[in-house]
């Protein structure tokens, strides 16, 4: 095994300590029976655990075995999920106060690092595909018009995989950009686990997040953010400067031991075996594949003629899907589901089969005009309105068909008639609230 930081805490707790240090609980108790067994490992920071933002053992060694995995110069642990990671980046990316070439689908996040950043978006949009009712990847083409038509634009923002599992192909986009003299920072949350694959999904970016816990055997909020080019001193003070002062040893304890296991026999097998059953569901079940595309081996995203009450039938069934839109129903598959757990999809799936195929064709999202910026939207005062009463009005928030929030209105966009009309086309529910700025 290698697991510097592991390693250490084992040292620690077996050393039975007197702890006159946080956390409260002194690593004897918790209340919460099933948590007890982690109480030694959550530690704070100490001579023998060392400091994450402060560098030494035994981070450097823990973050460079993920480093080196990813093909990267550093890596940053990150307990604050690739929201974090993606606040982090882009401070380390682009000038405040500048121009960014930015993604139309990146997360939520990144429309708040606008905001925080004071950056002006231009957006990369994304061809339209009918054939699966989806956007798709991100065409190199467009990235160098848009650096020509640009030439100020030194920052790309891309998402890459998308949540349908599809990819970029960021080897030539970086390429692209750094012909240019820009940087390259990939928001690739939903791709932790694709290097273990064998994949090299970020080559040539200068950034890169990954939400471990999203794919990989992690605690929730483990993240990890990768750099090559950018000063590692550097990299932590921004880290620190979005993350808690206070990172919990058991998230990133659990990052150390996902690499491990990871890289061993066992996890490499078995990641193999969750894309070889992926495969086989894309054969049996109307779904997005790989002819045409580049995607996410582990991903499983199904056609179906309504989303939403597909995936009620599921849960009915005791099986719960990611996410659902209008046409599909998206399935994250990881290493840790078994042969028995694809067994019972499969047959839950062949009972719902009439339900499945191609939904009514849906239009690509309209592009609003931009009224005010994303900083000015998000600190503007705001108020709560039905949606259906917001023609003319600018959004002081995102207003996204489903979670984690990929937006068809961003802050500082007016709502007008033709995005109303794509939300209801939808089925957006017209009454729900959304935050507008105050007129004036």
């Amino acid at each position: 095994m290698s697991t510097p930081l592991c390693d250490v805490l084992r040292e620690y707790a077996v050393r039975n300590p007197l702890r006159f240090h946080m956390p409260g609980h002194k690593g004897k108790f918790l209340p919460v029976p099933e948590l007890m067994e982690t109480a030694p490992f959550d530690v704070t920071e100490l001579s023998p655990t060392g400091n994450l933002y402060a560098g030494g053992e035994p981070f450097d060694q823990a973050q460079q075995l993920w480093a080196d995995l990813f093909g990267f110069e550093t890596c940053q642990f990150l307990t604050g999920g690739s929201t974090m990671g993606i606040h982090t980046g882009l401070s380390l990316c682009a000038q405040p106060g500048g121009r960014i070439l930015m993604d139309r689908s990146c997360h939520r996040a990144a429309f708040n690092a606008l905001a925080l950043l004071d950056l002006e978006p231009v957006w990369l949009e994304r061809t339209w595909l009918p054939s699966e009712n989806l956007i798709g990847p991100v065409s190199p083409g467009v990235v160098e018009e848009k650096l020509e038509q640009y030439p100020d634009i030194k920052t790309v923002c891309i998402t890459s995989p998308i949540y349908s599992g599809m990819l970029s192909n960021i080897g030539v986009i970086s390429r692209i950009v750094h012909t240019h003299g820009g940087k390259l920072f990939v928001d690739g949350a939903h791709g932790a686990h694709l290097p273990f694959l064998g994949l090299d999904p970020f080559c040539g970016a200068d950034a890169v997040v990954v939400s471990a816990h999203k794919t990989l055997p992690a605690l929730g909020q483990s993240a990890l953010l990768f750099t090559s080019g950018i000063d590692p001193d550097r990299v932590r003070q921004m880290a620190s400067v979005y993350g808690s002062s206070s990172p919990s040893y058991l998230i990133m304890a659990s990052l150390d031991g996902a690499r491990d296991w990871l890289t061993g026999e066992e996890g490499w097998h078995a990641y193999r075996r969750a894309a070889c059953r992926v495969r086989e569901l894309r054969t049996k079940f109307p779904s997005l594949s790989d002819n045409l595309f580049s995607l996410d081996p582990c991903r499983f995203t199904l056609k179906v003629k309504a989303g939403p009450p597909f995936a009620e039938q599921l849960e009915e069934r005791g099986i719960y899907s990611e996410m659902e839109d209008g046409g599909h129903v998206i399935f994250i598959c990881t290493a840790q589901d078994s042969d028995e757990d694809f067994d019972r999809l499969e047959r839950a799936l062949e009972d719902l089969r009439g339900r499945m195929g191609d939904c009514p064709p849906i239009p690509a999202p309209p592009l609003p005009r931009q009224m005010v910026s994303p900083r000015t939207a998000l600190f503007a005062p705001g108020e709560m309105r039905p949606l259906w009463s917001c023609e003319g009005r600018i959004a002081a928030s995102q207003i996204a068909p489903y979670p984690p929030g990929v937006p068809v209105v961003a802050p500082g966009e007016e709502i007008s008639k033709k995005e109303l009309a794509y939300l209801e086309k939808i089925g957006y529910n017209m009454l729900s609230e959304v935050r507008v700025i105050t007129r004036g």
